[in-house]
């Protein structure tokens, strides 16, 4: 499927706008190439495009400002926060200015009696954890990269703890945002719910800085759960494993985390973390509550899973032991490469309703198997996400086409079983074609709320929406 990014005109970084944005940031503004191509190019296979120019911003207010020299010369706007997005939703389209909030690391609010918090939008989820650890609470959500809580929010992630504790959809409970023209607004508040007005906050999650630049999150907080428990259980085929999730959630264990790795992911998991587990389809868990709730748990979910096929569980219970085991799980990525040294990664990811997730990852690994493509797959497999990475030579436009060929056929084949075309890595430019046989007449009314918002296009443009 080809992809048009976008065919706005590259606008100029002229010596005026310059020399306002030096005077307003000083060195804090840079048109160094190494910064704009550290800049243009995010962890994905996409081609990077380098900003004009790199904006370092400290707090709200040098956001607006930088937004309203942006808005006066008529230059793109793309916020950045580490880098780690998976569909090119940092490439700089028609040039314009990135602007880089990771310096905005403050923690402005812990509420231990409210659960909540307030951040800056370039404190990173584990910095706010490391914050916390005295407090006795936590924030769940875990996309497995040390991503920015404002590109959390603004790409509405989610990961392992999904299953349990929902996606950043459910615990933003506010932001900040600065607007096209450099106006700043709250949206939502503390209370944990409001009847009053539009729901803004969730109108900017997930919009990938098309809509406003996000520069303050407020948060839902839990309390660390007194006991928990991990374990890995393998299976003789992909399908046992599977219906073993989807019984164990149509039951209703409140499992913390369930994910899937296929045989071929577990084979580079074993030989990149240096773990021995069986190479075959299998099951990470992990479990939160109370000592006998948690044993509970575990009892039902490993007599479920000998129903499918389900060999020994091995289990993890000290802190030192689980993070290994979760490390290496979040490692995937980076040991799905190494199984072909000097190759790159194409990554994407699906979503189906649960009880088609058995058909749509049996589909495609039939997929997988004749085409001879080296693709690991690992998945959030509770609410229904699976993730390919196709290892392949960026050099090679046969490997190229075959695996644009395989994502397409797989994105296809879950939005004909009710799915979506991405569970968690967004849009970016790279799925554009896909929100739109998706949606429907919708991505059009999403094109109208983008030029209401900003009728330059100005902010991230090519993404998400066509305008």
């Amino acid at each position: 499927m080809t992809v048009i990014a976008t065919t706005q005109p590259r606008a100029a970084l002229t010596e005026e706008a310059r020399a306002e944005l030096t005077a307003l940031l000083g060195d804090r503004f840079t048109t160094s190439l190494p910064v704009r191509e550290h800049h243009g190019k995010d962890e994905s296979y996409h081609t990077p495009f380098p900003p004009d120019g790199v904006a370092f911003a400290n707090s709200t207010e040098e956001v607006s400002g930088i937004v309203k020299i942006c808005a006066k010369h008529k230059l793109p706007i793309i916020p950045f926060g580490t880098g780690t997005s998976l569909e090119g939703g940092i490439a700089a389209l028609a040039g314009g200015i990135t602007i880089d909030l990771s310096g905005m690391q403050q923690i402005l609010r812990v509420s231990p009696e409210d659960l909540d918090v307030t951040v800056q939008a370039g404190v990173t989820r584990k910095q706010l954890n490391e914050h916390l650890r005295d407090t006795g609470l936590f924030f769940p959500i875990d996309p497995g990269a040390n991503a920015s809580l404002g590109g959390m929010s603004a790409t509405r992630a989610s990961g392992t703890n999904a299953v349990r504790y929902g996606t950043m959809r459910e615990n933003v409970l506010g932001l900040t945002v600065v607007l096209a023209d450099g106006r700043v607004i709250k949206t939502g508040g503390r209370a944990r719910k409001s009847a009053a007005g539009y729901d803004l906050t969730r109108l900017f999650v997930g919009s990938e800085g098309t809509l406003g630049i996000i520069t303050e999150v407020t948060l839902k907080l839990y309390g660390i759960p007194e006991a928990i428990s991990s374990a890995v259980c393998a299976f003789p085929t992909i399908k046992g494993a599977v219906d073993t999730v989807i019984q164990t959630i149509q039951v209703g264990v409140p499992v913390a985390r369930i994910e899937l790795l296929d045989e071929v992911q577990i084979d580079a998991v074993n030989k990149y973390s240096k773990l021995d587990y069986a190479v075959a389809p299998t099951l990470f868990f992990e479990f939160h509550g109370t000592e006998a709730g948690v044993k509970e748990q575990a009892e039902m979910v490993a007599a479920i899973a000998a129903e499918h096929g389900g060999l020994e569980f091995a289990w993890a219970t000290r802190p030192e032991d689980r993070s290994k085991l979760w490390q290496a799980r979040h490692d995937a990525y980076y040991a799905a490469l190494a199984l072909r040294p000097g190759s790159k990664g194409w990554p994407t990811d699906v979503c189906v309703p649960i009880s088609r997730l058995a058909d749509c990852i049996l589909e495609t690994k039939q997929d997988l198997a004749e085409s001879n493509m080296l693709a690991p797959m690992v998945g959030h497999v509770g609410d229904g996400n699976f993730h390919l990475v196709y290892v392949l030579d960026p050099e090679n436009p046969a490997e190229l086409a075959e695996a644009q060929r395989l994502a397409d056929k797989m994105v296809t084949r879950a939005l004909e079983m009710g799915g979506t075309c991405t569970g968690e890595h967004g849009i970016g430019y790279g799925k554009m074609a896909f929100l739109e046989q998706e949606t429907g007449e919708a991505f059009n009314v999403m094109g109208d709320l983008k030029r209401a918002f900003d009728p330059d296009n100005l902010l991230n443009p090519g993404k998400v929406v066509r305008v």
